[in-house]
This record gives structure tokens, C-alpha cells and sequence, in this order.
């Protein structure tokens, strides 16, 4: 029998000969239409490729695994494995040569209603991306539909004054006081404050390193760390032998917590994540005058184009250079009134 359901799978699975090999694999459908119809374009494809010499039809799923397979070291490896079992119930039974501007156009439509054009965005580029891979590497199409993503607005600049600050850390428990506290001195990302371990902190020399396989843009960074936060480590100190943050003994693997959200509510701050913390950091730091080249350095950016959409919050710092060029246009004006 062509088609077959497994005791641990709810999908049917398809088995044939073809050219003395055994073809078996799953449909990825538990409707039995569906999964006919799938084993019917199958050996179809593979009779064309072997009778007329055709270029083999690869499927949406074969591109996925390979796509998986090759980028297992991905940062957001997991995120584009969430992702695909979402585009699975569009795309999962079609070949690569299907995915037209239509079917790219109703996934759009799709992904807007279950969320924002941001959202959409990030499922469409990784479409984008496979496609543009099966072309361009793997040679398994000639033509890929142009993929169009949504015009998004500028980079989120949401910061807190260092009243509000201080408002949010008195709603605080110690613990996630701290790290917030730790964030504003240093500007790390969530996900290495969590994840910062003792063997990357000295003390001593008030320094911590993030390793290249844990920061975003794939390169080291050093912090240097300031009183306040060599203060902080020192009362993390003996909780835990590895991870410096942590809660009743035990590693903080979630800061976006009901405490935290309470804690915002109390405090009658709105419209605030996590991550606005670092750009609350980096927002204090402009105005005290710290220039870009340090700013980027500090904060592990890749490109100084990243850290100049706070280049608006250093206008007194860039007063000073800007003075400079006064007394030459003041010159220019005095000469020309004394020849009159």
C-alpha cells in the first residue's frame, strides 16, 4: 500500500519502488487527500526526471531540512525552527517551484493577522532566505519570487530618566533589582545578563568578558565595570558556583517575569521592556557626553551606524565642536567692517 499511517505519528507516510529503490517518507498531512495528492506529484516529478533528464523537483520540506542542517549554529536557530513549524501549514506540501508571489502574498496576509508588519517581516525574510539559498547554493531552482517585506519604523528609543529609574528599582525584590541596577551600569543584553557566568568576571581588575558564541554580532566584548557594579557582583557572591544572578538558589533564566510587569505597573511606567534598559543606558551615556567610537565599544555594536540613532541626545557635547568654527566666521565679519 502507497500510503500508511505510523503508530507514533498522526501524519500519513508514503512508501513506493521507483527505479529499484524504495521511496519512503512522511506527507507531513494527516488528511489523506492531501497526502495522496502529495505521493501523486512524487512519482510524477521522479518519472520526469528520469524518462526527460528534468532537474529534479525539490519540495518546500526537503529545503527546510537542508536550510536546518547548515545553519544548526545559527544565533536564532531555535527562533527559525518556531518559525518554520508556523510556515509549515502553508508551505509544507508544496515544491519550491510552487511558492509563487500569490502564495507569498497570502502567507503575508496570514502572518499580519497573528501579529504586527515587524512580526511578518521575520517569517517572510526567512522564506526569502531559503528560497535565495536553493537558487543561489544549492541550484535547485532557477527563479525565486521577489520577496517584498514591510516598511518598519525606525529603532525603538524608549528610555527612563534616572527619576523613573529610581521609581522602577524601590518596586523592585533584591534580586531583580540587581540586575536591572547591573544592566543600566553596563548595557548588556537580557540574555547575557542571565547568562553570566563567574569564570567570565574578575573582580579584581573590574572587568567581565562576553564570549563570541554568546553576544549577538558574533564577536567578544569586553565590560569594563564601574563601582556600582563590582558592588553588585560582590553581593552575588557565594549564591551560586557558576551563574552570578540568580533566585533562591538557583539561576535566573527569565527576567520579562510577573514581578517585573508588577513592578512596572507600580512604579506608573508604560510602554517598557527589558531591552529599553539598555537603550536607557546607552541614552545616559550620550548625554554625558561619551562619543560614538567609545559608545559602540562599550556596548559590543558592530557598526557605528547602530549607535547613532542616540546621536541627537549629545547636542552639548557636540556644541563645543561645533563653537569652534565662531571665532573664524567672527574674524571674517571684523575684517570686512574695518575696510569699510
Amino acid at each position: 500500500m502507497s500510503l500508511y499511517k505510523r503508530k507514533d505519528s498522526s501524519v500519513w507516510w508514503l512508501k513506493f519502488r521507483h527505479n529499484g529503490q524504495t521511496i519512503q517518507r512522511s506527507t507531513g498531512t494527516p488528511d489523506k487527500l492531501k497526502a495522496q495528492e502529495y505521493h501523486d506529484r512524487l512519482k510524477a516529478s521522479l518519472w520526469e526526471q528520469a524518462r526527460l533528464g528534468m532537474k529534479p523537483r525539490r519540495s518546500w520540506q526537503e529545503a527546510v531540512l537542508r536550510w536546518l542542517d547548515e545553519t544548526s549554529d545559527k544565533r536564532t536557530h531555535r527562533e527559525d525552527v518556531v518559525k518554520l513549524k508556523w510556515l509549515h501549514a502553508h508551505l509544507g506540501l508544496l515544491h519550491l517551484d510552487e511558492i509563487t508571489l500569490d502564495v507569498i502574498d497570502s502567507l503575508r496576509a496570514a502572518r499580519l493577522k497573528a501579529g504586527t508588519k515587524t512580526t511578518a517581516n521575520r517569517y517572510l525574510a526567512l522564506v526569502r532566505a531559503i528560497l535565495r539559498r536553493a537558487r543561489d547554493d544549492w541550484e535547485w531552482l532557477d527563479k525565486v519570487p521577489k520577496v517584498k517585506l514591510y516598511k518598519e519604523s525606525e529603532g525603538r528609543e524608549r528610555s527612563l530618566t534616572p527619576e523613573q529609574a529610581k521609581q522602577l528599582l524601590d518596586e523592585l525584590p533584591p534580586h531583580l533589582r540587581d540586575m536591572v541596577l547591573f544592566t543600566l551600569m553596563t548595557g548588556l543584553r537580557q540574555a547575557n545578563v542571565l547568562g553570566l557566568e563567574w569564570a567570565r568576571v574578575d573582580l579584581d581588575r573590574g572587568h567581565a568578558w562576553i564570549d563570541s558564541s554568546t553576544s549577538k554580532n558574533r564577536h567578544p566584548i569586553s565590560v569594563p565595570l564601574n563601582k556600582d557594579a563590582i558592588e553588585i557582583l560582590l553581593r552575588q557572591v557565594g549564591k551560586h558556583p557558576e551563574r552570578v544572578f540568580t533566585y533562591k538558589g538557583k539561576p535566573v533564566t527569565n527576567a520579562n517575569t510577573r514581578a517585573w510587569r508588577d513592578a512596572l505597573k507600580r512604579a506608573g511606567i508604560e510602554d517598557f521592556r527589558w531591552h529599553d534598559l539598555r537603550h536607557t543606558w546607552a541614552t545616559w551615556h550620550r548625554r554625558a557626553g561619551t562619543p560614538t567610537h567609545e559608545l559602540q565599544r562599550l556596548g559590543g555594536w558592530r557598526t557605528a551606524s547602530m549607535v547613532e540613532r542616540y546621536a541627537h541626545l549629545a547636542s552639548d557635547h557636540l556644541a563645543e565642536s561645533a563653537s569652534r568654527l565662531g571665532s573664524v566666521v567672527a574674524g571674517y565679519d571684523l575684517a570686512t567692517v574695518a575696510k569699510k
